[in-house]
């Protein structure tokens, strides 16, 4: 009986995937003139790589990507000041879903930037507890993060299900041994979520799953 769960955020909570992509694609084109293609972004976040592997693989200087991460990073927080990421019905969702369980985010976001994505939003209420980059030694795909969480909860791996949209979380929780609810997202649906336990359209139907 499944007595825990574990979100991951960015495209499960929040409308946040897309924007990150773009400042990504924005720092890249500026500071190094190379193009971020969405399919090769796609193949980089699923085995958990990063954005700046064309500029390492141009030579550019470690000095280099680090401004330009940092400037990323600026951009991204910009987008999410500016954007709409809300997903429709999430607060009626978990407000349901208290009743009967305890629940964590497990996220690879950077606690500034969840922050900023959750001032006065009312999602993090229902939440026991939020994980973020600076919490792990590694991050998805690696099975530490829900490993991390199943421990914060003292929970048996058989006694949580992890919510995720990507193929990175995904194995993340595969390896941890928890199984894992695979929420459509028009934005990672090329990635492979063949060992997800359960596939919904939308977070709703995780009300008849559980």
């Amino acid at each position: 009986m499944k007595k825990y769960i574990l979100f991951d955020n960015d495209g499960v909570l929040v409308h946040t995937e897309p924007l990150y992509y773009e400042a990504s694609k924005q720092a890249l084109k500026e500071f190094f003139d190379l193009d971020l293609e969405f399919e090769d972004y796609m193949k980089i976040m699923a085995r958990g790589g990063t954005a700046w592997e064309k500029a390492i693989e141009k030579g550019f200087s470690q000095k280099a990507i680090i401004e330009a991460r940092d400037q990323r990073n600026r951009y991204y927080q910009e987008y999410l000041s500016t954007k709409d990421i809300e997903i429709n019905g999430v607060k009626e969702i978990l407000k349901e879903l208290s009743k009967n369980f305890k629940m964590g985010i497990v996220t690879t976001s950077r606690r500034v930037d969840f922050e900023l994505i959750h001032a006065n939003r009312g999602i993090v209420d229902f939440m026991d507890f939020v994980l973020c980059e600076e919490d792990y030694t590694y991050c998805k795909p690696h099975p530490e993060p829900y490993l991390k969480g199943l421990e914060v909860f003292t929970a048996l791996q058989n006694e949580a299900i992890v919510v995720e949209d990507s193929q990175r979380g995904l194995t993340s929780a595969y390896s941890a041994g928890i199984d894992c609810v695979i929420v459509h997202n028009e934005f990672t649906k090329t990635q492979d979520f063949s060992k997800a336990k359960y596939k919904i359209e939308n977070l709703e139907q995780i009300l008849n799953i559980l």
